[in-house]
C-alpha cells in the first residue's frame, strides 16, 4: 500500500522534501552550502540563475514549490534580483507550505545568510513535520512522466515500448501519464492525431509538432545528437519513432504546457518547445530541464529510458532508469533500475518488462529508493524560456 503525505490542496505526495530555492545565481553558493551542511537527502536544492524576470521561470517555480512531493520551502534571495520573492512566498503560504525567506544582503553576507538559512530549514522542517498527515494513496492517484535521453538504436526497440506498455496499464488503472517531447515527435504527428480523444486534441497535437519543426529549422539544429548516431540511430525520424513508442497505445487526452496540471486522469503530451521564434536559444538542451517540466506538471515519478547510459536523477520526484541496451545495463547496473535489454536477448517480453516497471512504480511510491536516489542524484535545471497560455486542447475531454 502507498502511504502518502496529504497536502492542503488535497493532492498527495510520495516524498516530503524541503526545498532550498535560490532565486538568482548570486544566491546559488549560499543555498548550496546550506543544503550541504544540513546533509539530509530530504533537504534539496533547486533554483533559477537569471536576474531579470521571466514569466516561464516564475510559473515553473510556483508549480514546483507546491508540488505534492514538497513539504516546505526556504527561499534564498540576494536582495536585488528581479525574481518576485514575495509572490513566491505568498503562493507557498496560500497552498499550505511552511515558507521562510532569507535575503543575503540583509543577513550580513555569506556567513550570516548561511546561518540564517540553516535556522530557517530547521524551523520549516519542524513545521512540516507537525503538519504532516499520512493517508492511503491509490495507483489511480499517481501522475507519472516519461522521458528518454542518451538514446541509441535499442531505445525504440526495448525501453521505450516497455514504458509504453506500463503507461497503458497505468492509464487503464485511472492514473495520469505524461509523455514528451514534441521535438522528438516530428514525423509521428499523424499517428498521434489518430489516437486523439477529440478533434480539438488532434489539431493541437499536429500544431505542437509543426511548431517544434519550425523552431528547430530556425535554430538550424534538431533533437539529434552525435551520440545518437554513434549509438546506431540513422535519423531524426528514426529517433522520433522510438521516442513516440513510450506513449503506449491509449487515447491521447490533451496537450499540456510546462507548469500546467493535467485536467484529469489519462494520457497527455507535454509540449516543451516554446511558442514563436527562437528567443532564448535551444530549448531544454539537458534532460533535467525536461524532467523539471514534467515535475512542474505534477509528476510524482519519472521514467527515464536510456540506451547509452544517462546517470542523472532529480530533485523533488524520483527517477526510475529503464536501460534499453543490455550491454549498457551490464556496464552500469549500479545506476539502472530496469534491464529492458533482456527483451533484445530473448530473456523477457515487452509485457513482462512493462509489468516490472509498474511494480517498481508501486514500490517507489511506497518509499523504496530508486538507484539515482540511493546514489544521491538531485539534479535540477531551470533556464529562461518563452511561455504561452493554455489552449483549448488542455481542457477536459467531454465524456
Amino acid at each position: 500500500m502507498i502511504e502518502a503525505w496529504l497536502r492542503a490542496d488535497g493532492r498527495k505526495g510520495i516524498r516530503d522534501a524541503i526545498v532550498v530555492v535560490y532565486l538568482v545565481e548570486c544566491a546559488h553558493h549560499v543555498a548550496r552550502r546550506i543544503v550541504d551542511k544540513v546533509d539530509n537527502p530530504r533537504v534539496q536544492l533547486i533554483g533559477f540563475p537569471g536576474c531579470y524576470p521571466n514569466d516561464y521561470a516564475l510559473a515553473m517555480m510556483k508549480a514546483l514549490i507546491v508540488h505534492p512531493n514538497v513539504g516546505g520551502v526556504v527561499l534564498m534571495s540576494l536582495g536585488c534580483e528581479s525574481f518576485n520573492r514575495e509572490a513566491l512566498a505568498r503562493h507557498a503560504q496560500e497552498n499550505g507550505r511552511p515558507v521562510e525567506t532569507v535575503v543575503i544582503q540583509q543577513s550580513g553576507g555569506t556567513r550570516g545568510a548561511i546561518d540564517a538559512g540553516l535556522a530557517a530549514v530547521a524551523r520549516v522542517g519542524a513545521i512540516a513535520d507537525a503538519q504532516a498527515v499520512r493517508v492511503p494513496m491509490a495507483m489511480s492517484e499517481l501522475v507519472v512522466g516519461t522521458i528518454c535521453g542518451g538514446s541509441d538504436g535499442t531505445s525504440g526497440i526495448t525501453g521505450n515500448p516497455a514504458v509504453g506498455r506500463a503507461f497503458d496499464t497505468l492509464v487503464d488503472a485511472g492514473a495520469t501519464c505524461i509523455f514528451e517531447e514534441t521535438g522528438e515527435m516530428i514525423g509521428c504527428e499523424g499517428h498521434m492525431a489518430e489516437r486523439a480523444a477529440s478533434p480539438a486534441v488532434a489539431d493541437a497535437l499536429i500544431a505542437s509538432v509543426q511548431q517544434a519543426e519550425r523552431y528547430y529549422r530556425a535554430m538550424g539544429y534538431g533533437s539529434f545528437a552525435p551520440g545518437n548516431a554513434e549509438g546506431g540511430l540513422s535519423s531524426q525520424e528514426e529517433k522520433s519513432a522510438g521516442a513516440y513508442a513510450k506513449s503506449g497505445s491509449r487515447a491521447i487526452d490533451g496537450v499540456i504546457l510546462p507548469a500546467e496540471q493535467a485536467p484529469g486522469p489519462g494520457l497527455y503530451l507535454l509540449d516543451v518547445v516554446p511558442p514563436g521564434d527562437p528567443k532564448f536559444g535551444f530549448p531544454n538542451i539537458v534532460d533535467n530541464a525536461e524532467i523539471g517540466e514534467l515535475i512542474a506538471c505534477g509528476a510524482h515519478i519519472n521514467l527515464f529510458v536510456t540506451g547509452r547510459g544517462s546517470v542523472v536523477g532529480s530533485a523533488i520526484s524520483p527517477v526510475i532508469k529503464v536501460c534499453a541496451n543490455p550491454e549498457t545495463y551490464r556496464r552500469m547496473e549500479g545506476d539502472m533500475d530496469v534491464d529492458a535489454g533482456r527483451i533484445l536477448e530473448g530473456r523477457a517480453t515487452l509485457d513482462e518488462v512493462g509489468a516490472e516497471i509498474v511494480s517498481l512504480i508501486a514500490a517507489v511510491s511506497a518509499g523504496a529508493q530508486t538507484k539515482s536516489e540511493a546514489l544521491g542524484h538531485q539534479e535540477f535545471v531551470l533556464t529562461y524560456k518563452a511561455s504561452a497560455p493554455a489552449g483549448p486542447a488542455c481542457m477536459p475531454v467531454a465524456a
